[in-house]
């Protein structure tokens, strides 16, 4: 290894593994003249020893022994790219037993066992940086742990799933059936065989709970957080949202709620939403990611760029091999904590209840087209105090039921829920409302 090298060894060669190769390789130059030294790929495992990824890897052990890798010491610094959190925490943990610095993009991983892994780390006087796992090649947790540090976070909103994104925008162009689009993104290899993860939310509150602990200090595992996929979203939604000038998008959104005593709540939910169509997350189209940070002195900022990808993603992953490579040359770990607080101010977070959130809706009835239906729905609302603020009724000729869309005044997530739940039952509607939260962008 050339003089004052920092080794590199490489777990999992897929996709974001073979983007890392490439990085490397095809910028080698200019990162050794922003380092100082230059990053040496000098091992890599991978259980697949036989597809050909196009990679010239001359000089590069490959084979399927990672814990020999993690063993080796020319390595210095260890790369996890496999994801899931077997075989992936093991590997991390055993990396850190070690000695060795660690980069992953495994977003799951560390909201299920990130304490485990900092704790560790931290025994051992090492560092796991994490810039990938969220966002893809958006820098946003290194914005929020040391561009914004003067301030005090008050939200965090953002599109954080480019497979969802990329099936809410094409539903929108297309009109088409979700099913139709999400087999489309699979061709396109935007989506996985089994999408389930990303239609259901859980890809975006796993990194929400990552962006809640670096925003708030606040320590959430992601089955605290309220998730609701877009499953169940039809073409007619669309429909609505455009007449009513609205996009739909899902969201991670954290706000803090601090109260004049000085005590705080946290708001953390993972949901489809309404934007105004003027919005700047509303434009965020394709498999394109977003995320809008507020703070106190700084105000409002936007983050936008590639959210997957093999090259976007791996630009993450070498951007943080350069930070570890200047401390393993420089002998220490980093002071910046890699949660932006320090592990003693982390703390388990008072949460705000659900039914407190408060804000306008917008309502899918599927009633009988009968007089008066409209009528008693509106009651039922009425009784519980809310208000309308616009109706469209899409008549169809072929059925005994139509859908009643409508946008409400200001209410809380309380009063709409037990509205729906009576308005549900009563005879002339034929099927659950589904409602969709509006956020004011």
């Amino acid at each position: 290894m050339a003089r004052g090298a920092v080794g590199i060894g490489l777990i999992g060669l897929g996709t974001i593994g073979t983007g890392v190769v490439k990085v490397l390789a095809r910028n080698a130059s200019v990162i050794e003249q922003r380092l100082g030294i230059p990053l040496r790929l000098v091992r890599i495992a991978d259980l697949d020893l036989a597809r050909d990824r196009g990679l010239d890897l001359a000089g590069v052990r490959f084979d399927s022994d990672a814990e020999a890798l993690i063993a080796d010491p020319r390595v210095e610094i260890v790369v996890e790219l496999i994801g899931g959190t077997g075989a992936a925490r093991a590997l991390v943990l055993s990396a850190i037993e070690r000695g060795k610095h660690v980069v992953t993009a495994n977003k799951a991983l560390l909201a299920q066992y990130g304490g485990e892994i900092f704790d560790a780390a931290s025994r051992k006087g090492v560092d796991v940086a994490f810039e990938a796992s969220v966002g893809g090649g958006i820098p946003i947790l290194r914005a929020i742990r040391e561009g914004l540090v003067a301030n005090r976070i008050e939200s965090v909103c953002g599109i954080v799933n480019g497979t969802t994104n990329y099936v809410l925008t094409e539903m929108e162009r297309s009109g088409e059936d979700q099913a139709v689009v999400v087999k489309r993104a699979q061709e396109l290899g935007y989506a996985e065989a089994d999408p389930s993860f990303d239609l259901d939310g859980v890809d975006a509150a796993h990194k929400l709970a990552l962006l809640v602990a670096m925003a708030f200090g606040a320590q959430l595992t992601p089955k605290q957080i309220p998730t609701a996929g877009i499953r169940g979203l039809s073409p007619i939604d669309f429909e609505a949202a455009r007449e009513f000038g609205f996009r739909i998008k899902l969201l991670a959104i954290a706000r803090a709620h601090r109260a004049t005593s000085g005590a705080e709540r946290i708001e953390a939910r993972v949901e489809p939403c309404m934007l105004p169509a003027r919005s700047m997350l509303a434009g965020v189209d394709g498999a394109m990611n977003a995320v809008a940070v507020t703070g106190d002195a700084v105000g409002p900022t936007l983050f936008y760029g590639a959210g997957a990808g093999e090259l976007p993603t791996a630009s993450a992953v070498v951007s943080d091999l350069v930070e570890l490579a200047r401390e393993v040359r420089r002998g220490a770990a980093r002071r910046v904590a890699p949660l932006s607080y320090l592990p003693e101010a982390l703390h388990e977070p008072a949460l705000l209840p659900q039914d407190e959130i408060f804000g306008r809706s917008y309502l899918r009835f599927t009633a009988q087209d009968r007089p008066g239906v409209l009528g008693r729905i509106a009651g039922v609302l009425g009784e519980h105090a809310i208000g309308i603020e616009s109706v469209l009724q899409k008549g169809r000729h072929d059925t005994a039921s139509v859908p009643v869309l409508m946008l409400t005044h200001p209410a809380s997530a309380a009063a709409v829920r037990a509205a729906l739940s009576q308005i549900d039952r009563m005879p002339d509607v034929t099927a659950p409302t589904r409602q969709i939260r509006i956020e004011e962008g």
